[in-house]
């Protein structure tokens, strides 16, 4: 729906009458009556009564006089009659379609902070009087001397500048030196200086930004692929684009896939524009994610680096919208309203008629083949920056290179690891397993722990003392005897994670300083912002990590990559399977070498022949990428055909298994249209719930929302069951 279908009104004498989203997993709107004389626009911010309360909500169109008029409840403006523009209205409608959710479930993602429309709670600033207080003392000189420049200020923010106390300042006050006055809620954001320190770029990224810098001038719809190795430097070459649209009054999202990339970056965009952006993610208070939201909506916020969930801020005047590291998974929101943020990022951008970057060093296959074929712009950056080069490659034949049982470290990996602290670099040893070790079972009778909740394995935590489900958090110590046989310590470790690493590496190089990266070690941005400086700083000699370090950290002192176990997740029944793990490998592989010292990444694998395995060896990237595009194909999956997604869950496994044979029974013939299952999902248990999969596969060309809308419409499950609907799924748990 535009805004032309619902025309501003002045209605005198009576009241008007319009449609209201409110941010529930709703049908539709609901009618409701606006006060007289109220100008009616789409995206108008109302609280509206539902049942015992009131809910925030937003006009979405005309009423659809379902309701007689004298039966209609009374929606009151928010003061100031806000309203959400126009773009992201259509945005959560085009949204809700695309996914099968109620247009109320994507509006509460545009409603997040609540708060942001309350009226705005003023405070107190201090500034300078003309009068001279009867004791002068040199902490109220400094005072002073601070207050000369007649900015409003915070007793604490005098007290800090000035390096007093408190006191010091509430005795001016009381001594009359210092007058009152009021002070926005919040302070206001700093505007980013295009110009503050522009950096020297190499002739690729000169191309590059001007490509970009067009597109911005433009201002008007395109997608570009910015495609650099690692090191390139992308972030330096699309800040050009960002300096573009600050010098055009437009306001930026820069998209990050994890919090964790968030303070390197946040660092670096300082050191270009002089300041920090806002920024948007779920560690933020609610004061916070206040300040931000009221500031993107009132167009103060220029620059906003966010997590997925950015997408859906109020910006008033969007001009470019960037996301970095494009292939990453964790830009697919797996929970409550499914979407991927890439492809939705895409849609924004052309809503809001802005050009959308796409950034990444290893692609995904969809954005790959759309820039290759001519639908996305592709900008190639082929070489690192200044005088770094890509690191060698080479791959550790666990078959052959055996080191003592019950160790992961080969021989030659040692050795290279004791090569490098011996000159005084840093290294990185990588394993995408959090935990001591993946599955804990009874040496006597084979019996393997399992999560109570979860159809998964109970993995060992041995700094904490506690097995741990990574899948519902569970967590209990270990039993004393096995529930099985009884035997007692008879509990042994199998398989290796990060905490087991760290310990071998601390017994083979006790002098080594070394720190663990996980999510398990690392809570919260302030602990990853710790150990990433601890390790810029080189005070710290080898990080042991997962994921969490593979991409988007630049440490210069760092020459050596360790992968212990390359072969995880490598051939796990998934179409995207092996293009992930070439994503990973390549990305911690190119954190080796990115400064004037060369790198070198040790491979541990026990198929070295793999495609993968080779491609990275020979850094034949886009040689694996056109082997994918065949293999998906013939597969008739994406970015060649379309899939989506049936979960159904419960607690009742048998009703759960009988929705699933009801639900494929009615599944409508269709050309070009098959439907898999049902079938126990890879977790049949999770949380509890009975799980049962069904998937549907699609030519290209067919409508699959269309077809998924005519065949739901058809059945009714019980209220035991839940579906969930998962439009291009990426991942088959």
């Amino acid at each position: 729906m535009s805004d032309a279908s619902l025309k501003p009104a002045m209605m005198l004498g009576a009241h008007p009458c319009a449609g209201v989203l409110l941010p529930l997993p709703l049908a539709g709107a609901y009618d409701y009556k606006l006060p007289k004389g109220v100008e009616v626009a789409r995206g108008l911010l109302v609280m509206a009564p539902l049942g015992p309360r009131e809910v925030l909500g937003a006009v979405w169109g005309p009423a659809d006089g379902s309701v007689g008029d004298n039966r209609l409840k009374h929606a009151i403006p928010l003061e100031g009659h806000p309203v959400l523009p126009a773009d992201l209205c259509d945005f959560v409608d085009w949204v809700a379609a695309y996914t099968l959710n109620a247009p109320g479930s994507i509006l509460a993602m545009a409603l997040r902070s609540r708060q942001a429309f309350e009226p705005e709670i003023p405070r107190t600033g201090y500034v300078l009087r003309q009068s001279v207080p009867p004791r002068m003392t040199p902490p109220r000189a400094r005072v002073l001397e601070v207050a000369k420049d007649g900015l409003a200020r915070s007793v604490t923010a005098l007290a800090e500048e000035a390096n007093v106390t408190p006191a010091v300042v509430r005795g001016l006050i009381d001594a009359g030196a210092l007058a009152a006055t009021a002070l926005p809620e919040f302070a206001p954001f700093a505007r980013p200086d295009p110009e503050f320190a522009r950096a020297t770029l190499n002739l690729e990224q000169e191309a590059a930004a001007r490509s970009l810098q067009a597109a911005v001038a433009a201002k008007r719809f395109s997608v570009a692929l910015l495609d650099g190795v690692t090191g390139s430097g992308k972030t330096e070459t699309y800040f050009e684009a960002v300096a573009a649209a600050l010098e055009a009054g437009k306001q930026v999202l820069i998209l990050l896939p994890e919090i964790a990339l968030t303070i390197q970056f946040l660092d670096r965009f300082a050191a270009r524009f002089g300041c920090r952006p806002a920024e948007w993610h779920s560690d933020l208070s609610q004061k916070e994610r206040r300040r931000t939201y009221r500031a993107v909506m009132n167009g103060e916020a220029r620059v906003v680096v966010g997590a997925r969930s950015a997408l859906f801020l109020p910006f008033r005047d969007l001009g470019l919208i960037i996301v970095d590291e494009e292939h990453e998974q964790a830009y697919k929101q797996e929970d409550g309203a499914i979407y991927h943020a890439r492809d939705m990022a895409v849609v924004r951008g052309r809503i809001a008629k802005c050009p959308v970057v796409l950034a990444s060093a290893t692609p995904s296959l969809e954005t790959f083949v759309n820039a290759t074929g001519g639908r996305y712009a592709h900008l190639k950056l082929p070489r690192r920056h200044g005088a770094a080069v890509l690191p060698e490659v080479r791959l550790i034949d666990l078959r052959e290179a055996r080191g003592e049982p019950g160790t992961f470290l080969s021989p030659p990996l040692r050795e290279a690891v004791k090569a490098t602290l011996d000159a005084g670099e840093q290294a990185m040893l990588f394993l995408n397993r959090r935990g001591y070790a993946p599955l804990t079972l009874c040496e006597a009778c084979g019996h393997k722990l399992t999560c109570p909740h979860c159809s998964a394995w109970l993995v060992e935590h041995r700094y904490r003392r506690r097995l741990v489900c990574h899948h519902c958090g569970y967590d209990t110590v270990l039993p004393q005897e096995c529930p099985a046989c009884h035997a007692g310590s008879s509990f042994i470790a199998c398989g290796p994670g990060v905490e087991r690493v760290a310990e071998e590496f601390a017994a083979a190089f006790p002098a080594a300083r070394f720190a663990i990266a996980s999510s398990d070690t690392m809570h919260g941005p302030q602990e990853t912002q710790a150990a990433i400086r601890a390790m810029t700083k080189r005070e710290t000699d080898v990080l042991i990590g997962t994921q969490i370090v593979a991409k988007g950290h630049h440490f210069p002192q760092l020459t050596l990559v360790g992968v212990i176990d390359a072969d995880l997740g490598g051939s796990d029944g998934d179409v995207r399977a092996r293009e992930r793990t070439f994503q990973l490998l390549h990305q911690v592989s190119g954190r080796a070498g990115r400064a004037d010292r060369p790198g070198l990444v040790l491979i541990q694998t026990r198929n070295p022949t793999d495609v993968v395995m080779q491609a990275l060896v020979r850094n034949e990237r886009d040689a694996f990428y056109a082997g994918e595009r065949i293999h998906r194909e013939r597969a008739r999956t994406a970015p060649f055909g379309r899939l989506a997604a049936l979960v159904l869950s419960g607690q009742d496994g048998d009703a759960v298994r009988e929705s699933g044979r009801m639900l494929a029974k009615a599944a409508p013939a269709a050309r070009g249209v098959t439907v898999w299952g049902p079938a126990p999902a890879f977790y049949a248990v999770l949380r509890g719930q009975t799980r049962e999969r069904l998937l549907v596969q699609a030519d290209r060309g067919v409508d699959v929302q269309a077809y998924l809308r005519a065949w739901l419409s058809t059945v009714k499950l019980p209220n035991s069951v839940r579906l969930s609907v998962d439009v291009d799924p990426v991942s088959f748990f």
